[in-house]
């Protein structure tokens, strides 16, 4: 029996990335904005365009705000309606996670969420890496009905975090997809998946867009003309690398 081909999700921040990942060769978008500070949930301008222009799975994250993971009720309001809007667009899948102060997933939270999200696909982010047990955490996600956990194994990144990976690979079996990610590239993407097990890898792709502004006022130190983007040759390295 031949091995399962592997899955590439990109980790899209703009309509322009994920139509750069679609091109590269990529299986599934994972579409969010403000990649510098983790991923929250894109605009609906930027969601709605992408639902007409991308024909691979689309998926959207769901993240209010960056850091914690802990969320107050307007919060979660929050995430419920862009959920709504999600669905009315025709998203394929949403991308959630919560949990509560003590590093516990907030599965009273996370249920309104799946519950929102209907028919669409659930995959549960990295959320997942900063709880107190991921063990733990595993069989709680487990029980809200999500396809599939992205995780680095709680490591910096999904390289560091493979024999975690492996574990939580074999421990899940058949009840939920383990997607690695953190840190891949062309170079390492095929060791992260051998080594972990996972048949899912998501990878940014990312490279810097510059400018094609002749003026720029050297003054405004910090803010840069230039920003970041996947490139569709590090897509196509990539799905090349995982056959």
């Amino acid at each position: 029996m031949s091995a399962p081909r592997r899955v590439l999700e990109i980790a899209s921040n703009s309509v322009a990335s994920a139509l750069a990942a679609q091109q590269g060769g990529a299986d599934r978008i994972e579409l969010f904005d403000n990649l510098a500070e983790g991923g929250t949930t894109p605009s609906q301008g930027s969601i709605a365009v992408a639902r007409d222009r991308v024909q691979i799975p689309l998926f959207v994250l769901i993240r209010p705000r960056p850091g914690d993971f802990l969320y107050t009720g307007l919060e979660a309001e929050i995430m419920l309606r862009d959920i709504a809007h999600c669905r009315a667009l025709g998203c394929d899948g949403v991308v959630i996670g919560a949990l509560d102060a003590d590093g516990g997933i907030d599965v009273t939270l996370c249920r309104e969420l799946v519950s929102a999200a209907g028919p669409l696909g659930i995959t549960f982010h990295r959320a997942f890496d900063a709880a107190r047990d991921l063990t733990a955490a595993l069989e709680q996600i487990v029980t809200l009905g999500c396809q599939r956990i992205l995780s680095s194994g709680g490591q910096a990144s999904a390289l560091a975090g493979a024999d975690v990976l492996a574990a939580l690979v074999a421990q899940a079996g058949d009840r939920i997809s383990m997607m690695a990610g953190a840190g891949i590239t062309p170079a390492n993407v095929v060791e992260v998946a051998e080594r972990s097990g996972c048949v899912e890898l998501h990878a940014s792709a990312k490279a810097t867009q510059r400018s094609a502004m002749r003026h720029h006022n050297p003054a405004l130190i910090g803010l840069s003309p230039d920003w970041t983007a996947t490139d569709v040759a590090q897509v196509n390295a990539l799905r090349a690398a995982l056959g």
